[in-house]
């Protein structure tokens, strides 16, 4: 369901949304914040992927189109999440499969004369937090400029996320959640990567989660948050707090 805004909170905040093709988003306080979302991957693009990755496993749902993007426009920060690269924060990764006593009776995607061996995470369970760059105008001769680009560089600090301005009655002013990849894991469990952001009058809040549930073995939860408070200064102040938290299905039954 999509979120009404009042168009007196957006007014009054001095924002404005847009909405184009697949595009949605909303450009308020210097930033520039738009999600995107496509259909799956197709099947020669898919094998690009794999080439790419150098892999022959992928999830089953790969929105490779699907991102959420945000730009700071004076400072020439960028953050963006896509699919790509959290796939290949998996393979560089490479946990080890989570062992399964039925997994011998899965019908993982393979060619039919090749023996399925599970020796990959085919949980694909990423370490991904999102990609960033930033773009500075570097002057040329004879007035001319051009873009000088560079990682984002995040720095460790005792700041927190303040939980409970977010669960302010603050108006909600854009909305949108956008799947990365699933995988059914046969139909003995899913794996799912989205990303959700919401902008606020005084600031975004954003949230990337990695979800695993392996039927009767394994519950796994990767998420990364950002907070950024609007304000006047030419580079933002972005908050990025990571987790990583997971338990068998023994040891939570034991809590019942």
């Amino acid at each position: 369901m999509e979120l009404e805004v009042d168009e007196n909170d957006l007014k009054a905040a001095g924002a404005e949304l847009f909405a184009e093709g697949g595009r949605r988003g909303i450009r308020i306080n210097g930033w520039l914040i738009e999600t995107r979302r496509h259909s799956i991957l197709n099947s020669s693009t898919f094998q690009e992927w794999e080439q790419k990755l150098d892999t022959s496993h992928l999830p089953e749902m790969v929105f490779g189109e699907n991102t959420l993007i945000l730009k700071h426009l004076s400072s020439g920060t960028n953050i963006h999440f896509n699919a790509f690269d959290a796939l290949r924060g998996w393979k560089q990764e490479a946990l080890p499969p989570v062992e399964v006593p039925a997994a011998a009776k899965w019908k993982f995607r393979s060619k039919p004369s090749q023996q399925v061996i599970l020796d990959y995470d085919y949980t694909f369970t990423t370490p991904y937090c999102g990609s960033g760059t930033i773009e500075i105008d570097k002057d040329l001769n004879e007035g001319e400029t051009s873009k000088e680009t560079s990682d984002i560089h995040w720095e460790d600090c005792k700041d927190q996320i303040d939980v409970v301005a977010l669960a302010s009655k603050e108006p909600i002013l854009f909305y949108d959640e956008v799947v990365l990849y699933e995988d059914e894991l046969a139909d003995n469990g899913v794996s799912l990567l989205t990303i959700k952001v919401r902008v606020m009058p005084s600031s975004w809040f954003l949230l990337l989660r990695f979800w695993l549930r392996v039927d009767g073995v394994l519950i796994r939860l990767r998420e990364t948050r950002m907070h950024c408070v609007f304000g006047g200064s030419t580079n933002p102040i972005i908050l990025r707090e990571s987790c990583w938290r997971e338990s068998t299905f023994q040891a939570l039954s034991a809590f019942k």
